[in-house]
């Protein structure tokens, strides 16, 4: 592959690296990978080995190592060479800066006065949201929670009323205690969704509500990369009123299923409730 080896600014230039497909990098990121005159990542191996797959020489260039263990330390030098250098970190997987080290590297470059840049790619958390079937208007991402339980289910009831899909990053041997928790926390018949190995082999997308998927786990626990999605609730305070007026005007030109999904999705109620009170409203309409 020939890449665009260009004179690249001094600064810090982030690079989006795939979730999991080697294939899914983007042809910019490659070009920034090529040019720039230092290279750093929070796994120098799995940089080098993507480095390799597409043919992205070194040229006697090292990789920086950035991560917890070195964190303080390499994020001052990594700044440093950015004063003069151009500089191109990437995170392990996904995007810099989502639940790795990148957030402090480019925190104090903002705090030295050094540009930040980034060649953007994939995220699991906004791959997630495209797959799960869960509204997309408003999304907030929580990362990982506290391992222990209580910590845990203080954590996600801080965030029960967030007017939000949640996201969370979370282990495969947690998971399904997690889901008990938040089905305690949120209620039973929340919705909410699993995906593991998103753009793997193994993909899988599971949508229930999160009774029924911490039930799908307790036989067949499952393994890999794992993003778990929680719908956001759904208002109790609308009255049985304001409902009747949007369906009795909805119902002038739509069908009564079409009317029912309007109205709810217009109001933020359940769909059930919604469509009950349609049916009602029918049959009262329609009696001599």
């Amino acid at each position: 592959m020939n890449f665009i080896k260009s004179g690249l600014k001094p600064g810090l230039w982030f690079v989006g690296v795939p979730i999991g497909t080697a294939r899914d990098i983007t042809l910019r990121a490659l070009d920034v990978l090529a040019s720039a005159e230092v290279l750093a990542a929070e796994d120098s191996r799995s940089l080098r080995k993507l480095m390799d797959i597409h043919g992205v020489p070194l040229d006697g260039r090292r990789i920086d190592v950035l991560h917890d263990h070195s964190k303080a330390e390499a994020v001052a030098r990594l700044v440093d060479k950015a004063r003069s250098a151009s500089v191109a970190y990437a995170s392990e997987a996904g995007m810099p800066g989502i639940a790795d080290p990148g957030f402090e590297l480019a925190r104090a470059a903002h705090g030295a006065g050094v540009p930040v840049t980034c060649a953007p790619g994939p995220s699991a958390v906004v791959t997630a949201l495209a797959v799960a079937g869960l509204p997309t208007d408003a999304f907030h991402f929580a990362g990982f929670l506290p391992n222990a339980r209580q910590a845990r289910k203080k954590a996600l009831t801080a965030l029960r009323d967030v007017p939000a899909t949640l996201v969370f990053y979370e282990s495969p041997k947690r998971v399904q205690a997690m889901l008990e928790d938040a089905a305690e926390v949120f209620g039973p018949e929340r919705p909410g969704a699993i995906c593991r190995e998103l753009t793997k082999r193994f993909e899988e997308t599971r949508a229930n509500t999160l009774e029924t998927l911490a039930k799908s786990l307790q036989d067949k626990p499952i393994k890999g990369e794992i993003v778990v999605l929680i719908g956001r609730g759904v208002r109790a305070d609308v009255r049985e009123i304001d409902i009747d007026d949007a369906l009795v005007s909805a119902l002038g030109t739509m069908t009564t299923k079409d009317a029912a999904s309007f109205v709810a999705d217009s109001l933020d109620v359940p769909r059930r409730r919604v469509y009950q009170r349609a049916l009602d409203l029918g049959r009262a309409r329609s009696a001599p």
